[in-house]
């Protein structure tokens, strides 16, 4: 299993934090037309029962964007992956089809508010540290271009910076030739449904992703 931990800085700003950590094989797919049809039913749900100004106050999002203003940085500007993909299907514009990993993830995310991590295994350098974005620190965004993370919870390997809440970085992307992945979901209140998500996401990859003997812990 990967040797993470939280900072003792970012402990001690957001103390409640705890990361849902998953290691797993996995076959990728460009697409999964079963994967699909979940998350269609999903959105559906979604869109005939939220409204935009009722996502801010979701307990796992609100947690979040509570932990942004603990550490000094604005969550209507940097908004958490959970939180711009609430607010993407409410507004009626879908979800992007990128692969089946990446959906399984966004699936959790509509479903458990979370904002998730995942990455290619095999494109990081032990240790991973949950940590705070240093001043003028940055990296190449996917879908963003370079992203400033100065102040915003910071994922960093040996390498450097590779993701965090609101965006993660080109460098451990999952691609075609992903085999290894790991995902962290982020738990910044610390009594939201943490297992819950990593259970459904354990059963999402075994479904749609092949997964064969995935691992799993709680860091807190």
């Amino acid at each position: 299993m990967v040797d993470i931990r939280i900072t003792p800085e970012l402990k001690q700003a957001c103390p409640n934090t705890r990361l849902g950590v998953i290691n797993s094989d996995i076959r990728y797919e460009k697409e999964s037309s079963k994967l699909w049809d979940e998350i269609e039913q999903v959105i559906s749900k979604i869109s005939s029962s939220l409204e935009q100004i009722q996502i801010a106050g979701l307990p796992v999002i609100r947690h979040t964007r509570e932990a942004y203003l603990a550490l000094g940085k604005e969550p209507a500007r940097y908004r958490c992956s959970a939180e711009a993909l609430l607010r993407r299907v409410v507004q009626g514009k879908g979800l992007y089809r990128v692969n089946n990993v990446v959906d399984i993830i966004n699936l959790i995310s509509l479903l458990f508010h979370f904002s998730i991590g995942c990455y290619d295994f095999d494109k990081l350098r032990e240790p991973v540290e949950f940590d705070i974005g240093k001043d003028k620190e940055s990296y190449t965004a996917i879908g963003r271009g370079m992203m400033n993370i100065a102040c915003l919870p910071t994922f960093r390997d040996s390498l450097g910076p590779f993701g965090s809440p609101t965006s993660d970085s080109e460098r451990t992307m999952i691609t075609a030739e992903t085999k290894n992945i790991l995902i962290i979901i982020i738990d910044f209140g610390g009594s939201d449904p943490l297992a819950d998500a990593m259970d459904k996401t354990i059963l999402c990859l075994k479904q749609y992703a092949d997964a064969r003997n995935p691992q799993s812990l709680i860091i807190s």
